[in-house]
């Protein structure tokens, strides 16, 4: 397989940023399976063990602890009982610095994560289409003379 140029324009490239769809319905086994595979990947991705991941949550949360078992409780599937809470995902994330997680949670419900200063390409794109609208606006308005009833002074 030869190597592409970086000049070269991939025409079979997957979009940055996917326009979803909203699930119709909440599959919530497949989620919290889905979720916990996710974090274990993290783990696995993440430079740090699993009990420096645990304490750095613990950290962020200002608890004295967060023990290794907790955290592999949250990546098992088999331990449907112990789903992590939001605020501890949030923990989760930052120790791990798997931003992605986020995108992937809200992923079912058709939104997409924009990080930082991503945004201002959503808000030029809006822009640029208000724009496109107010341009058409005028031209639909100078489509058709306007009768002007005074010529000069009365």
């Amino acid at each position: 397989m030869s190597k592409r140029h970086p000049d070269q324009f991939d025409l079979f490239q997957a979009p940055l940023f996917p326009v979803r769809a909203r699930a119709e319905q909440i599959d919530m086994a497949r989620f919290r399976s889905k979720l916990k595979r996710a974090m274990a990947q993290a783990i696995r991705e993440c430079p740090y063990d699993r009990p420096t991941i645990a304490a750095r949550m613990a950290q962020y949360l200002g608890l004295a602890s967060i023990s290794k078992a907790s955290l592999d409780a949250y990546t098992a599937e088999s331990k449907e009982g112990h789903d992590i809470s939001l605020i501890r995902f949030k923990a989760f994330v930052r120790a791990t610095g798997a931003v992605w997680l986020w995108d992937m949670v809200v992923s079912e419900d058709g939104l997409t994560l924009l990080e930082g200063d991503e945004a201002r390409l959503a808000e030029i794109a809006r822009l640029q289409q208000e724009q496109r609208e107010i341009a058409a606006s005028i031209k639909s308005l100078r489509s058709k003379p306007v009768a002007i009833k005074r010529r000069g002074r009365p």
